[in-house]
């Protein structure tokens, strides 16, 4: 006798149709299903035909069933996949894995031809990494989603990380710089998040009194940026606040590459502290953020909508501490880290 079911995947009506029973007593048997009146030997003879035909349930005709997935899908705008975000999706995968839920990570590429992800995944819990365009939600709602994060009040965007950019100018204010530059990330993808720490280290200038920041766009192009770097030199730029630490280990190269000496001819100080600071010579100053914590905080909201655990804080805290390094010290000075949260 042929077997029909030769190159598809085995489905509960075909062990229903074998074993001479209802889809639905197949369902409750391989569900165990409680409350429900079937025999012993039935059960017996479903288990058997699904073991021997490799029957493999469907996670997602079982998720419609239970109304649960175990799917929480986080929504990353599409920034480069760089130590913050990596080290952000590391440990809210963790956190969420140890409560018995998987994350899956979906990027919103600016292109927008790509279908949503959540159409076809079931997620239980879709977490936006930066808010959700109008369009997007309503895409959400008819694909059955009703849990969404972040919602109204709760906001996790590029002004959130701004906090550091200030650490950055009050830390160079102190070591006597008084006209700085602000050293920009050319990648389109990351604009609005360069531009609000570009009007973070504005604003902290003009509060403590400096001369308006000059800001240009640092690319691999070694000659253009060891340009940029002596006509800021030529107009009495004494440290450079970049945008973050690959921008800053740029402007360094740049000076170095250009005969000036760092931290005495120009400071740098970069953002995020990623490995590389350590690993750069000279060490870079940097600002650190707790994104371990956001991590954390991200699964916690994912846990509270789906098992009722308690809500963290509405609005994000954004540790941040700035950690001093020979960029900016010179070599023989570790003064005390500064730090900030918002």
């Amino acid at each position: 006798m042929t077997d029909r079911t030769a190159g598809r995947r085995i489905t509960a009506a075909d062990i229903a149709q074998a074993v001479g029973v209802s889809r639905a007593t197949v369902g409750y048997v391989l569900n165990r299903t409680p409350g429900q009146t079937i025999s012993e030997a039935t059960r017996r003879r479903v288990l058997e035909e699904a073991a021997r035909r490799g029957y493999r349930p469907h996670s997602a005709a079982q998720a419609l069933a239970r109304g649960r997935s175990g799917i929480v899908l986080l929504v990353l705008p599409d920034w480069p996949m760089r130590y913050v975000v990596g080290r952000y999706v590391e440990e809210a995968s963790l956190a969420l894995d140890e409560a018995g839920y998987t994350l899956v990570t979906y990027t919103r590429h600016v292109t927008g031809r790509g279908r949503p992800l959540w159409e076809s995944l079931s997620p239980e819990v879709v977490v936006g990494f930066v808010p959700f365009a109008a369009d997007e939600l309503a895409s959400l709602r008819a694909a059955g989603v009703s849990k969404i994060f972040p919602a109204a009040g709760s906001r996790l965007g590029p002004e959130a990380f701004s906090a550091g950019t200030r650490l950055q100018v009050e830390h160079l204010y102190d070591l006597g710089h008084r006209r700085l530059a602000f050293a920009a990330s050319p990648d389109p993808r990351v604009a609005e998040l360069v531009e609000e720490r570009l009007l973070e280290a504005r604003r902290t200038a003009a509060r403590l009194g400096l001369t308006p920041v000059v800001v240009r766009s640092m690319d691999h192009d070694h000659d253009r940026a060891a340009a940029i770097v002596r006509t800021w030199h030529e107009e009495g730029v004494t440290a450079v606040v970049a945008h973050n630490d690959d921008t800053a280990a740029m402007v360094v190269g740049a000076a170095l590459r250009s005969g000036l000496s760092v931290p005495g001819d120009l400071a740098v100080v970069g953002h995020d502290d990623t490995p590389l600071a350590t690993l750069f010579t000279p060490s870079l100053s940097s600002v650190r953020v707790d994104v371990a914590a956001l991590g954390r905080r991200m699964a916690a909201l994912a846990l509270h909508a789906t098992d009722g655990q308690d809500r963290p804080p509405a609005e994000p805290v954004v540790d941040m501490t700035l950690v001093p390094r020979e960029s900016t010290l010179g070599t023989g000075r570790c003064p005390a880290s500064e730090g900030t949260h918002m």
